[in-house]
């Protein structure tokens, strides 16, 4: 094939698609002159244009030098299914290969992230209210803590003080002395050393 004639042109896919609704629907748009023929395959079975079957139809609309073509799939097709949309005229050919994912697994792909989601979030909503009622708990440890760590340091602290001495259980017989100086205490009598 050369180059055609001033005024022809091989036949090129212009445009394709597919849509899922109730039913898959994919299609071909070719343009070319003459008008291109258009044959649609599914694996390697050729599907006749404006055909019907139980599972699948095919429609044609030529409008030269267009020619649109939809092959509507009723059935849920299997998972690596490949369809093939073939255009062409006396110039040229032009195909393109489509390779359906079928839509099970798309749902059960979408179930399970939507449930991950879902247990991730009842998860966390979980994990929030045990920490909300464990904050009385933790607060109740930390402030019996800290209590018993402040009454160790008054109590070490006015033993460690070196100013002031002891206060003697018996009443009157009490002394305090600073540091600086030293007192012997002796009953009936005091003097300083």
């Amino acid at each position: 094939m050369g180059q055609p004639p001033k005024g022809l042109e091989p036949a090129r896919l212009v445009s394709s698609s597919c849509s899922w609704k109730k039913i898959l629907q994919c299609t071909c748009s070719f343009h070319g002159v003459p008008t291109p023929s258009v044959q649609w395959w599914i694996e390697s079975h050729i599907v006749g244009v404006d055909s019907t079957n139980d599972s699948h139809r095919v429609n044609s609309t030529i409008l030269a030098p267009w020619n649109n073509t939809t092959i509507s799939l009723t059935e849920l097709p299997k998972m690596g299914t490949r369809l093939l949309c073939e255009g062409e005229n006396e110039y040229g050919n032009y195909s393109m290969s489509i390779v359906l994912m079928s839509i099970k697994s798309y749902l059960i792909t979408q179930n399970f992230i939507s449930g991950l989601f879902q247990g991730l979030i009842c998860g966390a909503i979980v994990t929030t209210l045990l920490f909300l009622c464990l904050i009385p708990l933790i607060v109740k440890y930390v402030r019996k803590k800290l209590s018993n760590k402040i009454e160790v340091t008054e109590t070490e602290g006015s033993l460690s003080d070196p100013s002031v001495a002891l206060k003697p259980e018996e009443p009157g017989r009490a002394v305090v002395m600073p540091s600086s100086v030293s007192w012997n205490v002796r009953e009936g009598q005091d003097s300083a050393i």
